[in-house]
């Protein structure tokens, strides 16, 4: 199960974060770029003291203990978020009072 989620993921070539078990650690806004049998492409980047330094790396599929992706997300002040103009108007978020931060 979790080779095909894998390898769905690939194929769309969103950002996940991946836990691997073998290492207790996380990697971050990673991008699965193969999976070769048991063996998984990753290539991420990291920030360490004014440098950006880019990683690829191979871990196996059965390190991995989880795979996260983020679906959206929502700025936290008050603005205007931007409808398109062809998006149905069942399926457009509204801006209910209730639901203000500011209050």
């Amino acid at each position: 199960m979790l080779h095909r989620k894998v390898y769905q993921l690939c194929c769309d070539g969103h950002e996940v974060c991946i836990f691997l078990r073998d290492q207790q650690r996380w990697i971050e806004r990673a991008k699965i770029l193969d999976i070769e049998g048991d063996l998984v492409t990753l290539r991420y980047e990291t920030e360490e003291d004014d440098e950006t330094c880019a990683w690829e790396e191979m871990v196996r599929l059965e390190s991995i203990g989880s795979v996260t992706r983020k679906l959206a997300s929502v700025p936290r002040r008050n603005t205007e978020i931007l409808v398109a103009d062809d998006c149905p108007e069942a399926e457009q978020i509204r801006n209910y009072p209730e639901f203000d931060a500011d209050k």
